[in-house]
C-alpha cells in the first residue's frame, strides 16, 4: 500500500466534480483493509471509505483520508441442482459480477444490470431497479468494526433492508465497513428454467421467476423479437433500456437517480390523487407502518411536474432523458449540483406536499 497526499478525486468518482483528499490509499486485499483500519486509530482526522464513487457528491474538498476499498474476487461457496452460493469481494465492479453471473446461468441479479458501482456498496442502498432488489438475494454480508477491526457475518435478516435502505445505511453508518457480500442465486439451464406457464399482460411466458413487467422491460423485449426470454435476454433489455434513458458517466457526469421514490401514507395518497388525478403511483404496502395503503410515487414525475426536466445552469442540470439524475455537463461544481438538488426539493414540497430524500451521499 503506498499513501498518497492532494490526490485529485474527480476521476475516482462518477460525478466528475473537482475535490481533492489530503490523503489517499488503496486496501486491495481484506488484510489491507483490517491494516488500514488500525492504521486509522493512529491518525487524527476524517476517514472516508470510497468504493466505484457511483453514489456520492463532494461539495467541498476531503481534509482526511480517503481509503478506496479495492478488493476483488468471486467464490463459489456452495451449490446443488437449483441453486448457488456465491461471494463476491466488495471491490468487484457490480456489473461485471451481474455478467458473470447471467454467464454462469444464475438468476436472481439480470434486472440490476449495469447499475453503476461495486459489490461492497449495493446492500448499503438496498439498490434496485425493474421491479428487483439486492435483499431478494443477499444471503450475508460480512463487514468490519472500524473501531475494533473485529470482523461480523450480517445475515439476511438482521440488515434490515428497506425501500433503498439498510442497517449499513442508518445504525452502522460510519461503524463498519463491508467485507464481501454473499448471493444465493437460482440455477437456470440454458438461460430459463421451470417452465411453469404464467400470463404477463396479454402474453405468456415460460419462465415464472422473471421480473418483466416493470419499466418497459416487456415492450423492450417485444422489439428484440423475444417471446420466451431467458435471464441473459432480460440482462439485454435492461441495459439497452438504461443506455437510452440514463447518460454514460464516462461522458455526462453523474451518480443516476439523484432522489428517492417517495412513499407517502394512504391518507396523503387519496388527497394528492384528488388534485392530480394523473399522478402516477405505485403499491408500496407496509413501508409506513402500519399503513397498508401506503403507495409510492415517482420522483421523476413530481420533479418535471415542476419544471424541472431538462433544466440547466452552467454546467449543472437535469438530465433530458430522465429527470430523476442530475447531471455535471463538464465543470460544474458539486455546490452548484447540491443548489440545485435543494431548489428541486423545495419546489416538490411547495407543490406537493412531499419532502425527497436524497439518494446520492453529499459529503463535505
Amino acid at each position: 500500500m503506498h499513501l498518497d497526499q492532494n490526490v485529485a478525486l474527480r476521476p475516482l468518482h462518477t460525478f466528475g466534480t473537482e475535490a481533492m483528499a489530503r490523503y489517499f490509499v488503496e486496501a486491495k486485499t481484506h488484510s489491507e483493509v483490517l491494516t488500514l483500519l488500525t492504521y486509522r486509530h493512529m491518525i487524527r482526522m476524517p476517514v472516508l471509505f470510497l468504493g466505484g464513487g457511483s453514489n456520492i457528491l463532494f461539495i467541498n474538498n476531503f481534509t482526511g483520508i480517503v481509503i478506496r476499498i479495492n478488493s476483488t474476487g468471486i467464490l463459489i461457496q456452495d451449490e446443488d441442482e437449483k441453486y448457488v452460493t456465491v461471494t463476491a469481494e466488495a471491490g468487484e465492479n457490480w456489473d461485471d459480477f451481474v455478467g458473470f453471473c447471467v454467464g454462469n446461468k444464475w438468476a436472481g441479479l439480470e434486472n440490476l444490470s449495469l447499475i453503476p458501482g461495486t459489490v461492497g456498496a449495493a446492500p448499503i442502498q438496498n439498490i434496485g431497479a425493474y421491479g428487483a432488489e439486492i435483499k431478494d438475494v443477499i444471503e450475508s454480508v460480512d463487514v468490519a468494526e472500524i473501531e475494533t477491526g473485529k470482523l461480523h457475518r450480517y445475515a439476511n435478516s438482521e440488515c434490515r433492508f428497506g425501500y433503498r435502505d439498510s442497517i449499513f445505511k442508518r445504525e452502522l453508518k460510519g461503524k463498519v465497513i463491508i467485507l464481501n457480500v454473499t448471493f444465493r442465486l437460482r440455477k437456470v439451464e440454458g438461460g430459463t428454467s421451470d417452465r411453469v406457464t404464467r400470463l404477463q399482460g396479454d402474453r405468456e411466458t415460460g419462465s415464472s421467476f422473471l421480473r418483466i413487467d416493470y419499466g418497459g422491460i416487456h415492450d423492450e423485449l417485444d422489439r428484440m423479437e423475444i417471446s420466451n426470454p431467458g435471464i441473459a435476454d432480460v440482462r439485454k433489455a435492461v441495459i439497452s433500456i438504461r443506455r437510452r434513458k440514463l447518460p454514460d458517466p464516462a461522458e455526462t457526469g453523474n451518480a443516476g437517480s439523484f432522489f428517492k421514490n417517495p412513499v407517502v401514507s394512504g391518507e396523503q395518497f387519496r388527497a394528492l390523487r384528488t388534485d392530480h388525478p394523473d399522478m402516477p403511483f405505485y403499491p408500496a404496502p407496509g413501508n409506513i407502518p402500519p399503513d397498508p395503503d401506503s403507495m409510492k410515487i415517482p420522483a421523476a414525475w413530481l420533479i418535471e411536474q415542476c419544471g424541472w426536466k431538462g433544466y440547466r445552469s452552467g454546467d449543472a442540470g437535469v438530465y433530458p432523458g430522465h429527470s430523476l439524475v442530475l447531471v455535471n455537463y463538464g465543470n460544474a461544481t458539486g455546490r452548484e449540483i447540491f443548489e440545485l438538488a435543494t431548489r428541486i426539493m423545495e419546489s416538490v414540497a411547495q407543490k406537493f406536499r412531499i419532502t425527497l430524500e436524497t439518494e446520492v451521499n453529499i459529503v463535505g
